[in-house]
């Protein structure tokens, strides 16, 4: 299982690059940022800083969108990066929750973004697309480029569609049950599509919090990384909009969310936000990683045996270095 660190851009830019340069120096394969240009620094231009100063390291968006950006331009900004430095770049993948909300746009169709992973992909490697009856191709893209695709989602109709055309599948919460759910129904839709189940790279992306276990310790823990479950109760949200209490979408999904009384986006992915006061300690507990290095590799094997391939740490707390530093130390050389 690889391991994965996932950064807000907040200035200063050189921070973000010092921390993803030391997390590849202890075994970190992916550094992912946030892509919410409004709220955050410019990701793609600090990529280039993170490449610069590392030499295995993937880096990419956890996640764009394609109603924030031009889908020529994320392939150009890809190809051009993975030009520089060798296919080093993902481009992870989403409808859009922060980036759109934040200038009161809603997130996009699932239609516009099957479109936009295929044009995306395929500009980024070279091949020509048709963009509204107008053949487009970036000559400059060398031969062997690669630009993997993975996508976010949660509800059946997204899972669906990662199924049958995404390269890799990011879940924002590490419950176990809730990846053997979302894992089977990806992989029942490649099945369905004629696609390799297998070929479907598996990312679980949450907050890892590294404490010694005691209760005290839990506590802080808990309510650092409660807005976690702010963040997915936003997409939650959309998904009890749609689907109701049907049954369609898991109850240990959608359950939690019947507090909720609206969402803050200038608190964001923030440790303290008050939108997030509704998540209780359990679901907190079951969506992320919390407590000694023993106990997050006991989640770690659990999640492993599901199918995970890598769990990326979103690092958005006060034990940041500490959790990287211990993950470096006592994580990954176990895993």
């Amino acid at each position: 299982m690889d391991v994965g660190l996932v950064l807000q851009t907040d200035p200063p830019a050189s921070t973000v690059v010092e921390l993803m340069v030391r997390a590849e120096s202890l075994g970190f394969s992916h550094g992912w940022t946030f892509d919410s240009h409004v709220l955050w620094q410019e990701p793609y231009v600090i990529y280039s800083r993170i490449l610069e100063r590392t030499s295995r390291m993937v880096v990419g968006p956890m996640v764009t969108n394609p109603g924030t950006r031009d889908w020529t331009v994320i392939a150009s900004l890809h190809a051009t990066l993975n030009d520089m430095f060798g296919n080093r770049t993902i481009c992870g993948i989403g409808r859009g929750d922060s980036a759109m909300r934040v200038q009161g746009r809603p997130p996009t169709t699932l239609a516009r973004l099957e479109e936009s992973i295929h044009v995306i992909r395929e500009l980024a490697e070279g091949r020509s697309v048709d963009l509204g009856g107008t053949q487009v191709q970036i000559p400059w893209v060398p031969a062997g480029a690669a630009l993997p695709v993975w996508m976010a989602g949660y509800g059946p109709k997204a899972l669906d569609l990662v199924g049958r055309t995404a390269d890799g599948f990011i879940l924002q919460l590490a419950d176990p049950y809730l990846v053997e759910w979302t894992v089977k129904t990806v992989r029942a839709a490649a099945a369905a599509a004629g696609r390799d189940p297998a070929s479907i790279t598996i990312c679980v992306a949450a907050p890892a919090y590294v404490g010694d276990g005691g209760a005290d310790s839990l506590d802080h823990a808990r309510d650092q990384c409660r807005w976690f479950g702010g963040m997915v109760g936003n997409h939650v949200a959309d998904l009890v909009t749609r689907y109701g209490e049907s049954g369609v979408v898991p109850a240990e999904l959608t359950g939690y969310i019947k507090g909720r009384d609206g969402y803050d986006y200038s608190h964001h992915g923030r440790a303290g936000n008050a939108s997030t006061d509704f998540v209780p300690d359990d679901v907190v507990d079951r969506f992320c990683l919390l407590g000694p290095p023993a106990a997050q590799l006991d989640r770690l094997a659990e999640l492993r045996e599901l199918g995970v391939d890598q769990f990326a740490i979103y690092a958005m707390h006060d034990a940041r270095e500490s959790t990287i530093e211990a993950y470096g130390a006592s994580v990954i050389p176990a895993l």
